[in-house]
Parts: C-alpha cells; sequence; structure tokens
C-alpha cells in the first residue's frame, strides 16, 4: 500500500527541484527541534537541579543513562516499524511525545518523576529521531548522501546551538520551571508539522529515484564509486561481515565520550573558575563548532573511503579532549569545546553515511536498530561514568582520561573498518 500525505504529492508534481530536498527541509526542521532533552542541553539544568533538590551528579547523569538504556531497548522494534511504515511516523510521533514530557518536566516534584519524563524525552532522542532522520535521508540520497547528511546534521547543531541558550534565558529569567516549557513549546511549535506534511518513505513512492535521477544509473567504471551498483545488505547478511563489528566498535568507543563530555562541560567549566552565563555561551560554541563541522564534512569528495573520515574524527576527539583537560580560563574553554565540538559533528555527519555506504538503503532501519542498542548503552555509560568519578575524586580529570583513551581507540576501529564487498546473485 503507498503511503504519503497528499500534500506532499501535490508539491512534489510542482516545485521545480528534487522533492528530496523538500524532505531534506522538513528533516532539518525536525533535526533543530529534537534538542531538547540532548546532554549539551541538559547539562544547563545540572546547577539549577542540583540546587533546588540536593539531586547529586550521578543521580542526574542516571537520568540521561537510562533513557539511553530504554532507546536501546526500543530500537530493533523502531527499525522494523522504520522499514514498514516510513520515518514519517516515527518522527512525528517522537516529536509528539518528546514536546509533551519537556512540558511537563516543568512540574517536577520529585527525582521519580523527573525520571519518568526525562528518560522518556531522551530515549525519543536516541532512537526514533537518530533512526527516522538518517533513514528518510539515506532513502532519497545515494550519490549526494555525504551532503545531505551535512545540511540535516548542521540543522541539528543550529537546534543544540540555539536550546541551551533558550534554556537559560528562560532559567535566568523565570527559573529552571521556565526553561523546560521554553524547550517543550519550541520543539512542538518547530518539529511535528514539516514532517507531517511533507516527509514521504522513499522517493520510489513518488514515481522519482534517489538524488532526482531520472533514469536508473548505468553501467558503471571501477573507478567511479559514485555509481557502482549501491548495496542490498539484509540484516543478517550485515551481521556477517567484518564491517558491521567495527563500525558498532567505533561507535561504541566515540559515544562515550560524546555525551560523558557534553553532559557535564557546563559544570566542568564552572569548577574551573567560569561564570556560569559564560560556560553556557561556551556550550553554545561547542555546538557552533559541531555545525561549522558539518558543512566541512559535506564537501568530502564520495570517492575518499568514509573510513578515513572516520578515523579523523577519533584524532579529533581525542586532541580536544586533551585540551579540555588543561582549561583554567574562558579563552581555554572556547578553544578546547571548538576542537571537541568539531569532532561530534563530523561523528554525527559521516557515521550514518557509512552504515548506508556499506549495506544499503533497503534494509537501513533493520540494520541500524540491531546496532543502535550497543551504541546508546555506550552512550548512556559516558554521563554515568562522569557522574560518578566526579563524585569519587572531586573532579572530572579521569573521566576525561578516560574520554581521551576510547577516543583514540576509535581511530583505529575506523581504519579497520573497511567496505564490504558487494554479494552478487549466488550469494543471496
Amino acid at each position: 500500500m503507498n503511503r504519503r500525505p497528499y500534500l506532499a504529492a501535490l508539491v512534489a508534481r510542482r516545485v521545480p527541484v528534487f522533492y528530496g530536498w523538500v524532505v531534506l527541509g522538513a528533516l532539518c526542521c525536525t533535526g533543530f527541534a529534537r534538542q531538547g532533552p540532548a546532554v549539551a542541553t541538559f547539562s544547563i539544568f545540572v546547577e539549577p537541579l542540583s540546587h533546588q533538590f540536593g539531586w547529586s551528579r550521578t543521580a542526574l547523569s542516571g537520568a540521561a543513562s537510562l533513557g539511553g538504556i530504554l532507546a536501546a531497548i526500543a530500537a530493533p522494534l523502531i527499525g522494523t516499524l522504520l522499514d514498514r511504515r516510513g520515518a514519517r511516523v516515527v518522527l512525528c510521533s517522537a516529536v509528539l511525545t518528546t514536546g509533551t514530557a519537556l512540558l511537563l518536566l516543568s512540574l517536577t516534584p520529585s527525582l521519580l518523576v523527573f525520571y519518568l519524563l526525562f528518560c522518556l524525552a531522551r530515549m525519543n532522542w536516541a532512537a526514533p529521531f537518530d533512526l527516522g532522520l538518517y533513514g528518510a535521508l539515506n532513502n532519497w540520497f545515494v550519490r549526494q548522501r555525504t551532503r545531505a547528511s551535512g545540511i540535516a546534521t548542521l540543522a541539528q547543531q543550529l537546534g543544540l546551538v540555539a536550546m541551551p541558550l533558550v534554556a537559560e534565558v528562560a532559567i535566568v529569567e523565570r527559573g529552571w520551571r521556565a526553561g523546560w516549557l521554553a524547550l517543550g513549546v519550541v520543539t512542538l511549535v518547530v518539529g511535528f508539522l514539516p514532517s507531517w506534511l511533507f516527509v514521504v518513505r522513499r522517493p520510489e513512492d513518488l514515481g522519482l529515484l534517489p538524488d532526482g535521477r531520472s533514469a536508473p544509473t548505468g553501467a558503471a567504471s571501477p573507478a567511479d564509486p559514485i555509481a557502482l551498483p549501491e548495496p542490498r545488505f539484509s540484516r543478517r547478511e550485515a551481521l556477517a561481515t567484518p564491517a558491521f563489528w567495527l563500525l558498532l566498535l567505533f561507535a561504541m568507543l566515540v559515544y562515550p565520550v560524546q555525551a560523558g563530555v557534553s553532559l557535564h562541560q557546563a559544570p566542568f567549566l564552572i569548577e574551573r573558575g567560569i561564570a556560569p552565563t559564560i560556560a553556557a555561551t561556551i556550550v553554545s560554541a561547542f555546538s557552533a563548532a559541531s555545525a561549522v563541522a558539518t558543512v566541512a564534512c559535506g564537501f568530502l569528495p564520495r570517492g575518499v573511503p568514509i573510513r578515513y573520515g572516520l578515523a579523523a574524527t577519533g584524532a579529533v576527539l581525542t586532541l580536544g579532549v586533551v585540551l579540555m583537560l588543561g582549561v583554567h580560563t574562558a579563552a581555554q574553554g572556547f578553544v578546547a569545546a571548538a576542537m571537541f565540538g568539531f569532532g561530534i559533528g563530523m561523528i554525527l555527519t559521516f557515521l550514518p553515511v557509512a552504515w548506508a555506504d556499506y549495506f544499503g538503503r533497503a534494509h537501513y532501519g533493520a540494520i541500524r536498530g540491531i546496532a543502535l542498542p550497543a551504541q546508546v548503552v555506550a552512550q548512556a555509560a559516558g554521563p554515568l561514568l562522569s557522574g560518578i568519578l566526579h563524585d569519587l575524586t572531586g573532579n572530572y580529570v579521569w573521566s576525561l582520561r578516560c574520554f581521551a583513551v576510547l577516543a583514540a581507540l576509535s581511530l583505529l576501529a575506523a581504519l579497520a573498518a573497511r567496505q564490504p564487498a558487494p554479494l552478487v546473485a549466488a550469494e543471496r
């Protein structure tokens, strides 16, 4: 059965450009709105919630970690739903659930209620949004996948710049409860309608082809990797390749670093003697550097193996964490945050492209749905590790050292993750 919004079909017939760019615009709005429960945004609430309720850093970190574990449980089911029904249903449900949870967080009376609501929002951030955004994007773009991924990730990073500032302004003016209200409103207003009206499962549903091609790609030369037949691995076939496990290992090494540093960067900067308002600005600068990285990554030639981009990501993250260990002034904080943020932008752009390039788009949801649980559990472990080590030692030095080691190891995993050979008919 052909499932698509009527308005999308109408727009596709009338717009003078490939309809995939319209879909990408809708995904950018939803990706921007996704960032309410992001760890960088949540970091703005760590100090006021600790002051109001006396909650420890470990208790607050546990909410982000538990939300990731719930996402790990839900991801395989969501991946299968994505392949069957498309991204529109997944994304619209995620926006409505997340926006409502953020609004209700303004009424938080206890740690239990906070956990129930924030874990729900964080679960949506880690699984439905990730699978839906990049599942739709990878269906609509193949030859231009890196550029489209860079644009979509840029929109998310702009959201990561804006959401902490929205929260900080609301907290300064009206308190932390107003901060959650502001985030919930922005999520619902920006995120829902574009996906509901314009996102379509795949170009073939509108009689189109990826990238706006008017006919299937013809014979290709070995020197033109963009024009080679697109891989079409099933979930079982992907699991049998070394590339699947090496990409998963890379994700499990970098995502604890991403989440562990992001969540605790504001309190870390404050502990180093930086004023809270300046710390919030540095958090936004970190996100701005991520946005710059997504633009730069979008221009990576498609002929360059994506594993080299992933390896460069590991190197940049390692340098960013090492620089963060030496932060004692606001200027040093901006430099370290910019370097680390650039590495985060590289992760968010390159890794979804790698999964789609290596295994194709036909079963992207099912394959990512299997890989995502391990990734989000690893991501959930980062904030918890950072919080526990802080509570044990009284500072973030040991957690940052651990993250530097993980980032360095990810470089080796990336270099080993070679693209699997396409399956021939006899193997299928």
